[in-house]
């Protein structure tokens, strides 16, 4: 496994991204963000296609829609892109490889954009009533307290272990990541626009993808489940022809949030959502591939500290404050296990997931 491909910042990231589509001659883009990043270094979304422009169906593999999770997505694209797989691709199928779509997120090591916003829950229709999400509305002060350690800390904690108790599990984990729309400092917020990095996404779309047959996407997380396990979320919805054609590629270790079978759960504003309305009448298949890291309690914890932290600096504050490199520490380390093991369990599956995307869109 050519672990190797992985790296140790964004700029590394991009500059090896770069590298690898250079070296097949691959059709590219970039697309450059208008912020900088903490070390003064440029920002941007660069975008590859391979195989014919004319294909007819395109496998999608997207990285860093949740910022710092790129170093995990990142490397999966680079160490294909220098594989055989990316020479030698089925007649009318054609692979887009989109690398950092959120660049902000990634260099300042974050999962939201400049904007202070969740990417996965950006993809709604923001001329109709935004979602409600009454749950977090009563614990978004706890959530992301004043205080991040002592007694202030402490009694966050007891009234959030208070609300779960009374109200259960899956209300309590609805609550915390469904997403919502009216706290801006707080966590998985949907935004009150469309961000940078979703209107990227439209841009993107509209010059690559339109016109075909069919489009399958291959979202990369980090986070949730297992450490180093891969799985394979579906939120398409129960009974949908995209369903069906995802359970035949991705097998049994497919789950689905709509059945309850995924570590994750049901939300609003998912960028399968986002390709949906922006590919009308195009067969679409989308799966977010999760790769497990540490437990739910340590990215609680990470989640807390990173949205205090930049409440208190600002979102372009706080990466080398004394109190923000241990900080900045833990929420790379948490979304991203800088070691062999989980950086080669990474790769074996994303190229499997990979192969899979590929031979069902070839055997349409």
């Amino acid at each position: 496994m050519d672990i190797a491909s992985f790296s140790a910042t964004y700029a590394e990231a991009r500059d090896k991204f770069r590298a690898a589509v250079r070296a097949l001659g691959a059709d590219s883009a970039r697309y450059d963000n208008p912020n900088k990043g903490p070390n003064g270094e440029a920002l941007s979304t660069d975008v590859a296609y391979l195989g014919a422009r004319d294909a007819g169906k395109v496998a999608v593999l997207i990285s860093g829609t949740h910022g710092v999770e790129g170093f995990c997505g990142s490397g999966a694209q680079i160490a294909w892109l220098k594989s055989d797989a990316a020479k030698r691709l089925p007649r009318d199928v054609g692979v887009l490889l989109i690398h950092a779509i959120n660049p902000y997120g990634f260099a300042w090591l974050r999962r939201v954009t400049e904007e202070g916003v969740d990417l996965n829950r950006n993809h709604i229709d923001f001329s109709k009533p935004l979602p409600e999400n009454p749950g977090y509305d009563a614990l978004a002060q706890w959530f992301v307290p004043q205080e991040i350690e002592g007694p202030g800390l402490d009694a966050a904690l007891a009234r959030l272990k208070a609300w779960r108790a009374e109200h259960g599990d899956l209300a309590y984990f609805t609550a915390w990541s469904a997403g919502q729309y009216r706290h801006p400092e707080g966590v998985f917020y949907g935004g009150a626009a469309p961000t940078w990095s979703r209107r990227t996404t439209e841009a993107v779309g509209a010059k690559y993808l339109a016109g075909r047959k069919q489009v399958a996407g291959v979202d990369f997380h980090t986070g949730l489940g297992p450490f180093g396990y891969g799985e394979p979320i579906c939120h398409h919805a129960p009974g949908s022809p995209a369903l069906e054609r995802a359970r035949a590629w991705y097998g049994q270790s497919l789950t689905e949030p709509l059945r309850g079978t995924s570590t994750s759960q049901a939300r609003d504003g998912l960028t399968h959502h986002g390709y949906a309305r922006m590919l009308p009448g195009v067969a679409l298949n989308f799966v977010s591939l999760e790769y497990g890291t540490y437990s739910r309690e340590e990215g609680a914890k990470v989640f807390r500290e990173d949205h205090w932290l930049h409440r208190k600096f600002g979102v372009f504050g706080g990466f080398d404050a004394e109190r923000g490199r241990p900080i900045k520490a833990a929420i790379r380390r948490h979304f991203y296990p800088d070691t062999q093991d989980w950086k080669e369990m990474v790769l074996w599956r994303a190229f499997q997931v990979i192969r899979q995307t590929v031979e069902g869109l070839a055997e349409r």
